[in-house]
């Protein structure tokens, strides 16, 4: 089967958006994506007939940057069963050792302290948010 140009034109319009994780304590994760990672709160709207609260969150604009949407229903009084098929979110920053020290202080978890990948390569760490979320930080210069 081909792919006419048509087809290969309207997918070059085609661009990631966003990533949703659900979270129970809204202002705790916050918290963390805007103080601890950097990212602002780009919007924020409550559905009081669905009690639930969408924010999202990102280092640029939606326009050109993908960002995270944090959901929060608001009756979830339980943490979420992360599951395994979830793998991380990935951020990078210019020091993954300097990050971490930063972060540790703050009370952050750090599953995986900073250190390079198996096999070689580039520098890594992993965190976890508030509710146990992993985002690996990979060191970028």
């Amino acid at each position: 089967m081909t792919t006419s140009d048509a087809e290969r034109g309207e997918r070059e319009k085609y661009r990631f958006l966003h990533t949703m994780i659900r979270v129970r304590d809204l202002d705790a994760s916050l918290d963390f994506y805007t103080k601890q990672l950097g990212m602002k709160l780009l919007r924020k709207r409550d559905y009081p007939t669905g009690r639930f609260t969408l924010a999202f969150v990102g280092y640029g604009g939606e326009e050109e940057s993908t960002v995270i949407e944090l959901t929060h229903n608001w009756d979830q009084k339980e943490p979420y069963t992360l599951g395994s098929a979830f793998g991380h979110l990935a951020v990078a920053v210019p020091d993954v050792s300097k990050a971490c020290e930063r972060l540790a202080a703050a009370g952050v978890k750090i599953p995986r302290p900073a250190g390079p990948m198996a096999h070689g390569g580039s520098v890594i760490a992993f965190i976890e948010d508030p509710d146990g979320y992993r985002i690996e930080l990979v060191q970028r210069s």
